[in-house]
């Protein structure tokens, strides 16, 4: 199937409609269904959504497998995978979160941690919840949506990332509690997954390129690509790129070094290098970035 011949939903394609609250094309909250942006025909989700339905049910298909939600049931949904909205009852109600690819990425810096969710989301998107734990996820959903609308605040967006984690934890609480108590068996496509993060959490300061990666897990560049396409919906080259941008990133904000030591830092042939590199990735120049 063509990727491209899907419909692609993202956060500004609902900025106009009522009642719901945004940072940019990052973060959307809100508690009405009508606003949700998925259709009734399969759309690529260019976001993740946090879900949790109070009453009524709701019938979602997720990569064209058919969920049901009723009251007290949590669904998560992750960034480029198909939904389609296929229908509601009418006393439907729920709240929701929906969150960026960047902005996921921006968030939790923890990769590797990240990746172990992903895996339990991706093979229980719903889960049953006891009302404590929908009591907690109701007080951050209230939180959030308080602190989204301090537009005032000039720090807003760094306080939703620094909540947003928080509830990530939760949620990974929750899944580990809530889940089949069953020990969790990686698959292989998983596991190589997992290795090569941990090669690129070591060594991307360094190296750069996919090659030396599939070169150490013994595989060809082109299987490796593959591989970590399939099980995270994104590249071996743009994971290496996004540990290297967090780095180049915490660097200009929190350090006195220069552009150019930041630049020898990441092992770049030059400033210049690293600056077309940076950009290419943020859309700023790292001196645009620091001076923010």
């Amino acid at each position: 199937m063509d990727i491209n011949a899907i419909p692609l939903v993202e956060i500004d394609h609902v900025r106009c409609l009522q009642n719901i609250d945004f940072i940019d094309n990052d973060f959307a909250i809100f508690d009405d269904i009508s606003e949700l942006p998925v259709r009734g025909y399969p759309s690529r989700m260019n976001a993740s959504v946090v879900s949790l339905c109070l009453k009524g049910s709701y019938k979602v298909s997720i990569n064209l497998q058919e969920y049901t939600l009723t009251a007290h049931t949590l669904l998560i949904t992750l960034p480029d995978q198909i939904v389609q909205n296929i229908s509601k009852s009418d006393d439907f109600a729920g709240v929701f979160i929906v969150v960026s690819k960047g902005f996921v990425d921006d968030t939790f810096p923890r990769i590797t941690q990240m990746l172990t969710f992903m895996f339990d989301v991706k093979e229980s998107p719903t889960l049953a919840l006891a009302q404590d734990d929908v009591d907690c996820l109701l007080e951050y959903h209230s939180f959030l949506w308080s602190r989204v609308r301090m537009s005032h605040n000039i720090y807003r967006k760094e306080i939703i990332q620094s909540l947003l984690l928080s509830l990530f934890y939760e949620l990974h609480h929750i899944y580990q509690r809530c889940m089949p108590q069953k020990l969790r068996v990686m698959t292989r496509k998983e596991e190589l997954m997992e290795k090569f993060l941990r090669e690129v959490a070591e060594n991307y300061r360094n190296q750069r390129s996919v090659s030396y990666y599939a070169d150490k897990l013994c595989l060809t560049a082109k299987h490796l690509s593959g591989v970590v396409k399939e099980v995270s919906g994104k590249t071996a080259g743009k994971w290496i790129d996004d540990f290297v941008i967090l780095e180049a990133k915490a660097l200009l904000m929190s350090s006195e070094m220069s552009i150019q030591e930041i630049a020898e830092s990441l092992h770049f042939a030059n400033q210049s290098f690293f600056g077309k590199y940076f950009k290419h990735a943020v859309g700023l120049s790292p001196r645009e970035y620091r001076k923010r």
